[in-house]
């Protein structure tokens, strides 16, 4: 289930938690293994060997939450980016391990619970004896909305989600009963085209942006990567199949189609940024990591009346 993005409701039946910078993960055991599974429904659990420990939970049970790594104390996406694409050794992980953040449980010993209300689910969970497994937290609770938002803030953390007590759970859909409101703008956009970095010709230098227009992408701008990690560099070069027509169909002029490389709109990357400018260009667009659990499909096309013209 995902969450709608708003202001902080208010009342009685709501409580609130912290969002965790992190990456979404079912968590899946049963007959002694745990499955761990992103938001798109792709097998994560090689990349994070340091949460097989979940088998001693429970038997069988099914966790929601996000993964998170700290840096400097605070939750940081960009800290987690290199642990979210290619499988890691057992003892690199233990070196700096992820704490799963769990929020809810969906299953336990065989009885589904997506039916039972939020509340009801989340007194299930505290009842699991969860100090018996490493790297396993369960998020807090607040009933002061206001003053975590103000404190979330204050560290620099994401924001903050807003849960109805009576609430069912409603698998892959968006739903009012959750509501996140962001410190920060950020954006999931196709990536359409790419320049390699100044100087090093086999580098990625920086991304060209696009969201869903039709049966192309239109061109919300471009974000440095040079600086970007070996892991996120590596992933990148083996994902940007060339082809020779871009997938941009509107807002690329010919000036900033200029020295670009066309790729197969298939990489999903997520930006976060200072607003949208004219044409809606992304304001100092900044690289937060690859998307491996969105697919251009995924994407809210996004059509601004002032664009330029295409490139053609």
């Amino acid at each position: 289930m995902l969450a709608t993005t708003g202001t902080l409701p208010a009342g009685s039946d709501i409580f609130f938690e912290v969002e965790w910078d992190g990456m979404r993960l079912l968590a899946d055991v049963a007959d002694g293994r745990v499955r761990l599974t992103d938001r798109g429904g792709r097998d994560v659990t090689a990349l994070f060997p340091e949460l097989g420990g979940l088998t001693r939970l429970a038997p069988d049970v099914l966790l929601d939450g996000e993964v998170v790594l700290l840096d400097g104390g605070v939750p940081s996406f960009a800290a987690l980016t290199d642990r979210m694409h290619e499988p890691v050794d057992p003892r690199a992980a233990q070196a700096r391990p992820v704490t799963y953040m769990v929020f809810d449980v969906l299953r336990l010993y065989g009885v589904p619970l997506l039916e039972r209300p939020m509340g009801e689910r989340r007194a299930t969970l505290e009842r699991l004896d969860l100090d018996v497994v490493a790297n396993l937290s369960l998020s807090p609770l607040y009933t002061d909305g206001a003053a975590l938002l103000d404190v979330t803030r204050q560290r620099g953390m994401a924001g903050v989600v807003a849960k109805r007590r009576g609430g069912t759970y409603r698998p892959g859909e968006r739903s009012p009963d959750w509501v996140v409101t962001p410190h920060r703008r950020t954006m999931a956009c196709a990536v359409g085209g790419w320049r390699p970095a100044r100087g090093v010709a086999d580098r990625v230098g920086s991304l060209l942006l696009g969201l869903p227009d039709g049966p192309g992408l239109r061109f919300v701008g471009a974000v440095d990567v040079a600086h970007a990690g070996p892991v996120v560099q590596r992933v990148l070069q083996g994902r940007l199949a060339a082809t020779a027509v871009p997938a941009f169909t509107a807002g690329l002029s010919r000036a900033q189609a200029a020295g670009a490389r066309w790729c197969e709109p298939t990489t999903v990357v997520e930006v976060a940024h200072g607003g949208r400018g004219p044409g809606g260009r992304l304001r100092d667009p900044a690289l937060r990591g690859i998307r491996d659990d969105l697919h251009p499909t995924d994407l809210p096309p996004e059509v601004p009346d002032d664009a330029p013209d295409p490139v053609g």
